[in-house]
């Protein structure tokens, strides 16, 4: 067996090899693509032997994804991406001055693979189909995560110069094309107050808003209420920056609607989609984000138990001595904590099961983000035996456990 600490970065690879003693065996500062590769397969097999299989080649790697990790899981290799927090701490046996160097990583990499083995999380071995799914549904997430940044520094920056177009525009919302259209027409309070009113309904028009005439009637009236103002060359200033944003805006509307059709079209022709969205209030953007971040590797979790763990929605025990404390995971994957809490919100109005289990959590007292984890918790459980025995959402048999007889 042949054990492998990678330290990556943008252009090379610090790699180290070791055998099942510990021994170091080479090491080499390897380039990034095709030629890193062919001298990684190289250095296996000048150190592995004729008898060497590709299973036998372990590797640890500070990385889940990319193509140099894709290249490795073909070449046959365990690959175990490994956190770096886990690293800097693995390091601590060596030393506590806390000196780094990318050698040093490799070493420590290698080490780790080689002593903590079974304690670590190797690289899930997802479909194409899978793959594509998180791609597409984290770059839908993150730009929905950027628009919302875009939109506070939007708000904040009118706030302090035109805080009437906050109130004029508070029904059409300032993320929606059409206000935003507006702001870039007129962008100041004096610009603003002279917008007629077939000016403000064609933007209006556009979005297909209901009530048209009545909108622009008030958004109009809003514009011209007299309000404090700031001198003209600050407030022009400040519309040159409040035209930056919108513009954003605007691109980031479109490339979300984008992305959102190609989530859609990658998630529905996934296999397990239709297993997804049979969970109650599940629909195909939340369900390709749950995908999206569990995988659909079949070997990936064990039991129900580990699949919680990894969701974040299991609770951790921290009992010493006399103190026994259950609290809530707080270091999870963020991104399907979100998508587990947007799916368990939903299932309180989908599945009166659900609502019974959160009302029953509510009724010992337990807070709303502890009652809405808990049937998360729950959810990820149903979900896991679905996945597991390849069978759709079944309301009766989801919550059998939970269900109260009620005597006649």
């Amino acid at each position: 067996m042949l054990l492998i600490g990678d330290d990556w970065a943008e252009d090379h690879h610090d790699v180290e090899i070791q055998d099942e003693t510990g021994r170091k065996l080479a090491a080499a500062k390897l380039p990034e693509g095709v030629a890193g590769v062919a001298k990684l397969h190289e250095l296996v097999a000048r150190h592995g032997g004729d008898g060497l299989e590709a299973a036998d080649v372990v590797v640890g790697i500070e990385t889940d994804r990319g193509p140099w990790v894709q290249a490795l899981i073909a070449a046959g290799y365990r690959v175990y991406a490994i956190n770096p927090r886990q690293v800097a701490r693995f390091k601590e046996r060596y030393a506590s001055s806390g000196a780094k160097s990318d050698k040093g990583d490799a070493h420590a990499l290698a080490d780790m693979v080689r002593i903590d083995r079974d304690q670590l999380r190797p690289v899930a071995g997802d479909s194409e189909q899978a793959q594509a799914v998180k791609v597409v549904a984290r770059a839908h997430q993150s730009l929905i995560w950027e628009r919302t940044r875009t939109f506070q520094r939007l708000r904040n920056t009118l706030r302090e110069y035109f805080p009437a177009a906050l109130n004029a525009y508070a029904d059409l919302t300032l993320t929606s094309t059409d206000a935003l259209e507006l702001l870039i027409k007129a962008p100041t309070p004096a610009a603003a107050a002279k917008l007629t009113r077939p000016q403000i309904t064609a933007p209006l028009t556009r979005a297909r808003r209901h009530n048209r005439a009545q909108k622009a009637a008030t958004i109009q009236a809003a514009l011209r209420e007299e309000h404090l103002g700031l001198p003209e060359p600050v407030t022009t200033a400040y519309a040159a920056a409040t035209v930056a944003h919108a513009k954003l805006l605007i691109a980031m509307n479109e490339q979300i609607a984008e992305l959102e059709g190609q989530v859609k079209e990658h998630f529905l022709a996934h296999p397990d989609a239709e297993i997804y969205l049979s969970m109650p209030g599940i629909g195909e953007i939340t369900g390709a984000r749950v995908l999206a971040e569990f995988g659909d590797d079949p070997t990936r979790y064990a039991s129900a138990k580990a699949r919680k763990n990894y969701a974040g929605t299991s609770p951790i025990t921290r009992a010493s001595g006399k103190s026994h404390v259950v609290a809530a995971r707080f270091v999870r994957n963020n991104r399907l904590a979100d998508a587990l809490q947007t799916h368990a919100f939903s299932a309180l109005n989908t599945s009166p099961g659900a609502r019974r289990y959160y009302d029953k959590q509510r009724a010992r007292e337990a807070g709303y983000n502890s009652a809405l984890r808990q049937v998360g918790n729950r959810l990820v459980g149903v979900l896991h035996g679905c996945l597991k025995t390849r069978t759709l959402y079944n309301e009766a048999t989801a919550w059998s456990h939970h269900t109260q007889s009620h005597p006649a």
